[in-house]
């Protein structure tokens, strides 16, 4: 396949995508937007763990990271600490500040490395649970939350503010949500395909395979893992501002097993395992199944009675990807990824 031709599937998906929201009703519309949220947090994992070999089990403490400080930047509610800054502003600031947290745990990732750095970095799931909860004033505490700002983009709100039609379809808040969250994982997904590819990722992988090795290139280990674990965290800052913009509320976790627990930072773990670790791509085709599996089957739950008693979409889910895992470390440690590039292989 020529180089030019390459480039038609890509132009589908995207046309697809644009038109979806002219066809599909709200809840499978939220469906998509919480795998795209999904997306943009798993790219930063596979970057972290599949190119630079740092395993990590932090992403739930990054996105509540991203979540508060988009709130906290945007918001101006009387008894709660708001700067009341533009939106996208506080979407750019509320990643720098993610970015930077993750930096800063980076002395710990320069000194441990497997098995040990996921315990590390276990820890930050409950540092994130208690600040969470103790730090009421920017959150809104576990009882009531808080309300993130409108998301407005040059003036344009992203919510059912105004009047916007397309095709005879009124374009509301969920629909111009959908756009923003394209928008965003296209933009997540450029960026870290043009990481991997140049030196940067290049460092990266030299890390990866032997530090020593890496260290005698010439590569600062150092400073290369610190910069990975800064670009990771800011990508899982972005899918929280996502995450914060999807429910329309901050709350709180009150349990570790929450929207920003454990849980959560093993589906993404999951997510970049299934979909082929290091692969950009894979990450996205994971994101689909982890965060898509569950959405999907509850629709279809609703609609078509299936369910009952203690067996839930989100169990049934969980014991589908959890297979996948099994499977993909039995038969194709590669992932969906290895055998995408091996069916390409075949057809050309």
């Amino acid at each position: 396949m020529s180089r030019r031709l390459s480039w038609l599937p890509w132009l589908v998906i995207v046309l697809v995508a644009l038109a979806l929201p002219l066809y599909l009703d709200a809840q499978w519309l939220k469906a998509g937007q919480y795998m795209m949220i999904g997306a943009v947090g798993a790219i930063g994992l596979t970057l972290l763990s599949g190119q630079a070999g740092q395993l990590s089990l932090a992403h739930g403490f990054f996105l509540l990271v991203g979540a508060t400080s988009y709130t906290v930047l945007s918001g101006d509610e009387e008894g709660l600490v708001g700067l009341g800054l533009d939106p996208l502003l506080s979407l750019v600031g509320a990643v720098a500040i993610s970015a930077l947290a993750g930096m800063a745990f980076a002395p710990v990732a320069g000194r441990v490395r497997g098995i040990y750095l996921g315990v590390a970095s276990l820890s930050l799931v409950f540092l994130g649970l208690y600040l969470g909860q103790e730090a009421e004033t920017l959150t809104g505490g576990t009882s009531t939350g808080r309300a993130p700002a409108t998301f407005e983009l040059f003036g344009f709100p992203f919510s059912n503010e105004g009047e916007l039609v397309i095709a005879g379809v009124p374009i509301r808040g969920t629909e111009r949500l959908w756009y923003l969250f394209l928008a965003l994982l296209a933009l997540s997904y450029w960026l870290a395909r043009g990481a991997v590819r140049s030196r940067v990722g290049r460092s990266w992988r030299a890390v990866r395979d032997n530090e020593a090795a890496a260290a005698a290139m010439g590569v600062d280990v150092r400073r290369t893992k610190a910069s990975v674990f800064a670009v990771s965290s800011g990508y899982a800052g972005l899918a929280g501002v996502m995450i914060v913009l999807w429910f329309d509320i901050l709350k709180p976790d009150e349990s570790e097993y929450g929207t920003y627990g454990i849980n959560t930072s093993i589906a993404f773990l999951a997510m970049v395992i299934i979909g082929g670790l290091g692969s950009v791509t894979g990450a996205v085709i994971g994101a689909l199944v982890v965060f898509g599996l569950p959405q999907v089957l509850t629709l279809y739950s609703t609609n078509l009675g299936w369910f009952t008693g203690s067996v839930t979409p989100v169990l049934v889910s969980s014991f589908v990807y959890g297979a996948a895992i099994v499977l993909v470390v039995l038969f194709e440690p590669g992932g969906l990824a290895a055998i995408g590039r091996r069916i390409r292989e075949l057809r050309s």
